[in-house]
């Protein structure tokens, strides 16, 4: 990859950690990026790179840098970080797609997928998204940067992005919908600035970010008159869709069957079978036999309890009497630690082939989560290794991976009700799902529950797409899903744009 470091600096300085006065002089400062833990919340260090993907070197601009957020009186009252890569050898930017991408958290930045998914370089780690020793960035020769330029998003308190006016309060910020109003705003912004305005366009979230890119998709068609080609969900929440009762309780069981097989706790004839055979078997039994038995309570026949008791745990790899005792209803804490307690092991909760090891055996939750740990391990160095090195972006304000955004208002949570208006008013708007079979947070079967309720009357699901790997709510991590699910990315984000004058109607 080449980096060159007599690089373009762009100053834009509107305001600072602690916001101007009005009529305050701007900083003269020509390099936008101090020594200090104040954030310029209007400027951007650009540089110029290449990366080889699918064989064809592709150059790029990378900027990386802060806009403002503004009150109504027009002051910078917030600065949202950002990294923008742009492909340089286009002729036609207008046909050029934009994706825009978030993670989840709420509390956490873009880094998880800028670095380890879609960006043009990525974190070091195994085969299979372990840490390795030294940490460091190489090029992704996956990135999808080919086929679209990218722009990656820290939400306020995330990343470098900062409240900067002492009398605005977060609750402007740290909410479902409040999250939602003015990253739109901030968007309209962005494209406003690049000139994007012509481009296709597209939002990527992750977790908590497909909460955000659900809702944005009908905030940015409605209050901002921008309207996208596609939305990319990977390892989606439950989007406010209800689930409650019997239902809530059943959807889990998939989850537990696919984590049981890969740590090899079932029976013979089950784990012999590759997963994609064996979990359409668990499913049906969940929506045909489990919801209705769960609907009846403590009112269903002691016989078909223990059955059911008996094929959960066929199923799942716990016993009978643990699932028993827990009314057919085990948690997913107390799976996480039950699965392996004979062996001395826990599983992951974001990723249950991650194991870790307790104080005690004893007890019905983790002490920790096995997977974040070891993510936490290689993702922060890397990133404060390429911003500082690769990005040139230079400063003393601390890099949140988890900023303080509570309390988050998380009522009227109507997303995936909005995200389905929002594809019902654009004809042009497509949905791709990316799920990890081994994700406990945002599992795969919630996922595939979330897109059949998205579209009640079945006229919109030609648009509408699942898709599942074998591994965690990362996804990416996993070096072979990594090229597969890019790969999809592509296709997507291809087949979502339309054919030059097709117009957008039913």
């Amino acid at each position: 990859m080449k980096n060159f470091t007599s690089l373009t600096l762009l100053c834009l300085i509107a305001g600072a950690a602690i916001a101007q006065q009005p009529g305050a002089t701007p900083s003269k400062n020509t390099n936008p990026v101090s020594k200090s833990r104040i954030l310029q919340v209007d400027s951007a260090v650009v540089t110029k790179h290449s990366v080889t993907i699918k064989g064809k070197a592709v150059p790029y601009t990378a900027t990386a840098g802060s806009m403002p957020i503004w009150d109504d009186d027009g002051r910078p009252v917030a600065g949202v970080f950002y990294t923008y890569y742009e492909r340089d050898d286009v002729s036609d930017r207008a046909s050029r797609p934009l994706v825009i991408s978030f993670n989840g958290g709420p509390g956490t930045p873009s880094v998880w997928m800028e670095i380890g998914y879609t960006g043009p370089r990525r974190l070091n780690t195994d085969n299979e998204g372990y840490p390795v020793q030294p940490y460091g960035i190489e090029d992704n020769n996956n990135s999808i940067l080919d086929v679209a330029d990218i722009v990656y998003i820290d939400p306020v308190n995330t990343g470098y992005s900062r409240i900067v006016d002492k009398e605005t309060a977060g609750t402007k910020f740290f909410g479902v919908n409040e999250d939602i109003k003015y990253l739109a705003e901030w968007i309209n912004t962005f494209v406003t600035r690049k000139n994007r305005w012509a481009s296709p366009k597209f939002l990527i979230g992750e977790s908590y970010g497909t909460t955000r890119a659900s809702g944005l998709a009908l905030e940015l068609q409605d209050a901002q008159w921008m309207y996208l080609n596609g939305v990319i969900l990977v390892s989606p929440t439950d989007l406010g869709i209800e689930r409650n009762g019997p239902v809530q309780a059943a959807l889990k069981l998939p989850y537990f069957a696919a984590t049981a097989w890969y740590h090899g706790m079932l029976a013979p004839d089950l784990q012999q079978k590759e997963l994609t055979t064996f979990l359409p078997e668990v499913e049906n039994f969940t929506i045909n036999e489990l919801i209705p038995a769960l609907s009846r309570g403590g009112f269903i026949d002691s016989t078909q309890r223990n059955a059911i008791a008996a094929k959960m745990a066929k199923y799942s790899g716990i016993s009978e009497k643990v699932i028993l005792g827990n009314n057919l209803n085990v948690s997913y804490d107390l799976f996480w630690k039950e699965l392996l307690r004979d062996k001395g092991f826990t599983v992951g909760r974001l990723d249950s082939r991650y194991r870790g090891i307790d104080r005690q055996a004893y007890g019905d939750s983790p002490d920790y989560n096995a997977e974040l740990t070891a993510w936490l391990h290689e993702f922060t160095p890397a990133m404060q290794i390429y911003l500082r090195n690769d990005l040139n972006y230079k400063t003393d304000l601390k890099y949140n991976m988890f900023g303080n955004v509570w309390p988050w208002d998380n009522k009227n949570d109507h997303t995936g009700e909005n995200l389905r208006q929002a594809i019902a008013e654009n004809p042009y708007l497509h949905l791709l799902i990316q799920s990890g079979y081994f994700d406990g947070a945002c599992d795969y079967f919630n996922a595939k529950y979330s897109l059949w309720q998205l579209d009640p009357s079945g006229r919109l699901k030609d648009r509408l797409k699942w898709e599942g790997y074998k591994s965690g709510h990362m996804l990416y991590l996993r070096k072979e899903d990594l090229a597969t699910a890019t790969e999809n990315l592509r296709k997507f984000i291809q087949e979502s744009i339309p054919k030059a004058g097709t117009p957008a109607k039913y």
